[in-house]
């Protein structure tokens, strides 16, 4: 997929309480083919999202009112519409807690617009990867669940569970990869169009939320374990 494939009518908002800022990247990315609204803070955000459906989410981390972090728990509950969190901080604990309350990707202010552009890019790239090969071309079942490359579908039971782009492409990489210990750099090497974080843990907290649903016991893992020192295995069978 190109990137006039990615921007054609994509639909940005652009949450930040700064005017000059959110101007710019509007002007920015308006260039780039997408359509941009921005707005100041998490009231005026929720209500936009009563009447439109974005297909990503630029938001501030220091917003007045509710934080980033509380409106991305809040957005979460609601839709896995992708999301890049912003922060002036630019802290290491800050970073690591946007990816887990369900953020897509964290970028420290000051920022190039052109790296934001970037990270839009490979971020909405990797939903529209359907396409795997080998088994993964059709359904593969593990445990109770279902998992349904084509579709991009993941259910329990036949319940759907929700998952984000970046947990499914997670969750049907370890699947074409059973039984194999997996590191970190292998990982990201594997899921195609990721850009790589400027920090460590990225693959570290995704794993994280996607235990958090779809584990029996996120503490214990029997799906997705961890081999210290080496990276992760993924086990159909759940046997520890």
């Amino acid at each position: 997929m190109n990137s006039d494939d990615v921007s054609t009518k994509t639909q940005v908002l652009v949450v930040d309480d700064d005017a000059s800022l959110r101007e710019l990247l509007e002007n920015y990315l308006q260039r780039e083919g997408f359509k941009v609204s921005g707005v100041a803070d998490g009231v005026a955000m929720f209500e936009w999202l009563g009447e439109t459906e974005p297909d990503i989410i630029i938001l501030d981390l220091m917003l007045p009112g509710d934080d980033g972090l509380t409106l991305a728990r809040r957005l979460r509950q609601q839709t896995q519409v992708p999301i890049i969190m912003l922060s002036a901080r630019g802290d290491e604990v800050d970073r690591i807690v946007g990816l887990e309350v369900g953020a897509d990707d964290y970028l420290a202010k000051p920022f190039n617009p052109r790296e934001l552009l970037a990270r839009i890019r490979a971020v909405l790239r990797r939903p529209a990867q359907s396409h795997v090969d080998g088994s993964a071309a059709g359904q593969i079942s593990f445990g109770p669940y279902r998992l349904e490359p084509a579709s991009r579908r993941l259910t329990r039971d036949g319940e759907s569970v929700s998952l984000t782009g970046s947990e499914f492409d997670l969750l049907r990489i370890f699947a074409e990869h059973p039984n194999r210990v997996l590191d970190r750099d292998r990982l990201l090497d594997l899921l195609k169009g990721y850009e790589r974080n400027p920090f460590d843990r990225s693959v570290d907290v995704q794993v994280a939320r996607l235990r958090a649903k779809i584990e029996p016991d996120k503490k214990t893992p029997c799906y997705i374990r961890t081999v210290w020192g080496r990276g992760y295995i993924f086990t159909p069978t759940g046997e520890v």
